[in-house]
């Protein structure tokens, strides 16, 4: 029976160093020389893992938390906030001081210039300061908004936005997704296409915003150093990512 083995990139593929382990690469390549078919499920662009996408040769990705979703190098299925709700955050955003970052498939775009949170949570994906643009969401395809918020401000934004969901994975920062948007509807959306049953399908991560892919896939990985929540949804605990956490998790689960 075929299966389809979905990994998440930071801190999961990709270790404390931002680095694909060698150990990693080898597991994830003698996968696929068994069968097994190998897709990328982050929250990350698809122009932001060009790179490791190459490293590995894989054309078959959940991006954007399950907002922009390719097989084989086909765009088959996107989604983000309306226009109308967008400017709505636009404005509730901008009361609060608080930037939005838009995102496409090829590039972030920021609504205000120079603001030390931006700065330093993009930092930790290697990204440098976006182009500033605040009306781009006007003229562009947005699939994925970043709110510049601290968690003791997200109250607010929840209670004025009860149908948009927000997913932190930073002190200054949450992803905007619309409600039921995640990456295990990105996974469903693909699956579906391809005509893999969910029973088939095994998913690797270690943040909140893993955690309804764990949840739903056939057998749900979290790493060592992951969310708390996401290890207690998962059905296998792999070790620490710096600890070679990811091969040794698919060597016990027989993958390699």
């Amino acid at each position: 029976m075929k299966k389809i083995l979905f990994f998440d990139v930071d801190g999961t593929l990709y270790n404390s160093d931002k680095k694909l382990p060698n150990s990693a690469k080898e597991a994830i390549l003698a996968a696929r020389a068994n069968g097994y078919e190998i897709a990328i499920a982050t929250g990350r662009a698809p122009y932001m893992i060009e790179e490791l996408r190459e490293e590995l040769d894989i054309d078959t990705y959940v991006t954007l938390n399950g907002q922009y979703v390719v097989y084989k190098g086909e765009v088959i299925f996107s989604d983000g906030l309306s226009n109308e709700r967008l400017e709505e955050l636009v404005t509730f955003s901008s009361v609060q001081g608080h930037p939005l970052v838009f995102i496409d498939e090829k590039q972030m775009i920021a609504s205000m210039p120079e603001h030390e949170g931006v700065r330093c949570s993009l930092e930790t994906l290697d990204c440098p300061y976006p182009q500033v643009v605040p009306d781009y969401y006007k003229s562009h395809p947005v699939y994925q908004t970043l709110v510049f918020m601290r968690e003791n401000e997200e109250a607010g934004y929840m209670k004025a936005f009860p149908d948009v969901q927000f997913v932190r994975w930073h002190a200054e920062v949450c992803d905007v997704l619309p409600q039921g948007g995640s990456k295990a509807r990105g996974i469903e959306k693909l699956i579906e296409k391809i005509g893999i049953a969910m029973e088939d399908t095994i998913a690797f991560g270690d943040g909140l915003n893993d955690i309804e892919m764990l949840q739903t896939v056939g057998i749900g990985v979290a790493m060592g150093n992951g969310h708390a929540q996401a290890k207690e949804v998962a059905d296998v605990q792999a070790s620490h990512v710096d600890d070679d956490g990811l091969a040794k998790a698919m060597k016990e689960l027989g993958l390699v």
